[in-house]
């Protein structure tokens, strides 16, 4: 497959709109792991390797266990690994990834906003509309994460 393009050489007005968005999910209140995480579930529903690579590190670099990082695919059989508030905001993930499905349901809304209000649960949507947003050029131009060659106890 012949490389795709980079829509920041051929779109920068375009990539500067998705950054504009980027800047709201930094400067939003929510937490960072808890963000890390978002990122994560919405870019492996969406099958965005790069993404899900990218995110991962971020998480580790925040001092997430490799442990909760590699369970956030299985997060409903994970037991306790994942708080109530880690949970629910997985589930709205995945609601709002899938939304042809069934869109966010009154259920999970209801709960969001008992449990973070409304300006969070607003704060939440975004962040997962943007990795959504990021995941589609991600998947559309190819995007792959870069290579890493181990040996041993090393990357190379």
């Amino acid at each position: 497959m012949n490389k795709r393009i980079d829509f920041n050489e051929v779109q920068p007005a375009a990539y500067e709109a998705m950054d504009a968005l980027d800047q709201f999910v930094k400067e939003s209140s929510i937490d960072k792991s808890l963000k890390e995480f978002i990122k994560i579930r919405a870019s492996q529903i969406n099958g965005c390797a790069y993404c899900v690579d990218a995110h991962s590190k971020d998480a580790r670099r925040l001092g997430e266990s490799e442990q909760r990082i590699f369970l956030v695919s299985a997060w409903r059989e994970a037991g306790d690994i994942f708080s109530e508030e880690e949970s629910l905001v997985l589930q709205m993930t995945e609601e709002i990834t899938l939304i042809h499905q069934h869109g966010l349901s009154d259920g999970v809304y209801e709960k969001a906003i008992a449990l973070f209000g409304e300006e969070k649960t607003s704060q939440l949507i975004m962040i997962i509309v943007t990795i959504n947003a990021w995941n589609r050029i991600g998947v559309a131009t190819h995007l792959k994460p870069a290579k890493r060659i181990f040996n041993q106890t090393k990357i190379i």
